[in-house]
């Protein structure tokens, strides 16, 4: 998959890398599952960093670290369905740190996941559907780091959300009906109130 993206006439603006959670799980007994050990983890994440650097000088990267887990409410909500889950906050952790002590090396933005989410007093309860996967609060957490990193990040051109020029800016007819019910209003104008205030 790699190649086939460095082949690309295309390259992507920007790469967000997400990896590390089913990684530091405990490795089963048998063998098999998705436990990667500690040192291949760092290479694997080493390999996809140095890859993405490859493909173009525009191209920017961010990682995200391990994010915390509530292991209390992953045996309420998913020992029954996979037997027991040997996955633990402390494991998270230490695949975090790796994580950003790697990114820290080799020049890569790293968000510390691990810690943003726990910055919350009710992160426990608040921030998962089933103790692993983000809930809708979990995601917001997520949303503004990965945007405070894209809004103080120097890259030329910004890929802040707020620097980028609208894509289709020109008037249309198609556009909703102003208020003199003659002429249209160009909605990429106007600044939508949104429900989520993300800054």
């Amino acid at each position: 998959m790699l190649q086939s993206i460095k082949e690309a006439s295309v390259q992507p603006a920007l790469v967000i890398v997400y990896f590390g959670g089913n990684d530091s799980m405990h490795p089963h007994p048998s063998g098999i599952g998705p436990h990667v050990p500690l040192p291949e983890y760092i290479e694997n994440m080493r390999k996809i960093a140095l890859h993405l650097k490859s493909l173009s000088p525009t191209t920017r990267i961010i990682f995200l670290s391990t994010p915390p887990i509530n292991e209390q409410q992953i045996e309420e909500t998913l020992s029954g369905k996979f037997g027991k889950v040997n996955r633990t906050n402390e494991d998270c952790r230490v695949y975090s740190e790796a994580c950003l002590q790697l990114c820290q090396e080799i020049d890569v933005n790293c968000i510390d996941l691990w810690t943003a989410l726990q910055q919350r007093d009710d992160w426990l309860t608040t921030c998962f559907t089933d103790g692993i996967h983000f809930s809708p609060e979990g995601s917001k957490i997520v949303v503004k780091e990965i945007l405070k990193v894209l809004r103080e990040a120097e890259w030329e051109p910004s890929l802040h959300w707020k620097s980028l020029s609208t894509e289709f800016s020109e008037d249309s007819l198609y556009d909703p009906i102003g208020p003199d019910a003659k002429t249209t209003i160009n909605v990429s104008d106007m600044d939508v109130e949104r429900h989520v205030q993300w800054e």
